[in-house]
C-alpha cells in the first residue's frame, strides 16, 4: 500500500468528500491539511457554500475541472454512490480515510479500473 500511498501523494489536485468548516472534524483537517501542503483542494459538500472562502461543489459532477483524487470522509453508504462521478472527473485514486470504506467499495473501485486506498490516513501521512 505504501507505493499507493507515494503515487497519491504526489498528484495535486484533490477532491474531499465530507469536507466541512468545523474545524474539529475529519472533513476540515484533510482539507485544510492537504491546502497547507499545497495541493489544489476541491472541497465537496452539499450543504456548504464554501469553506475559508474557497466554493464548496454539491457534488463532484460539480468540480469545475478535472481531479486526480477523491478523498472520501463520508459514510461507505454515500462513498459508494460517488465512484462513477470520481471516474468521469479523471479520478485516478480513491484514498477512504478510516471508516469510510467498505468492501463494496473497494470491489467496485477495483472493478473500475481505480486505485484504491483504505485504513490509511492522509494526515498521518502528510505529517
Amino acid at each position: 500500500m505504501k507505493n499507493g500511498i507515494d503515487n497519491a501523494l504526489q498528484y495535486k489536485n484533490w477532491a474531499v468528500l465530507g469536507a466541512t468548516h468545523n474545524k474539529f472534524k475529519f472533513g476540515y483537517k484533510v482539507f485544510n491539511k492537504l491546502r497547507k501542503h499545497g495541493y489544489n483542494v476541491f472541497p465537496v459538500n452539499p450543504g456548504l457554500d464554501d469553506i475559508e472562502g474557497i466554493k464548496c461543489c454539491g457534488k463532484i459532477d460539480d468540480i469545475p475541472e478535472n481531479i486526480d483524487v477523491v478523498n472520501m470522509i463520508v459514510n461507505p453508504s454515500i462513498g459508494i454512490t460517488t465512484l462513477e462521478a470520481a471516474k468521469q472527473k479523471g479520478a485516478k485514486i480513491i484514498w477512504c480515510q478510516p471508516g469510510a470504506d467498505s468492501q463494496e467499495i473497494i470491489d467496485k473501485a477495483r472493478e473500475m479500473g481505480l486505485e484504491i486506498i483504505y485504513n490509511e490516513c492522509v494526515l498521518v501521512e502528510l505529517g
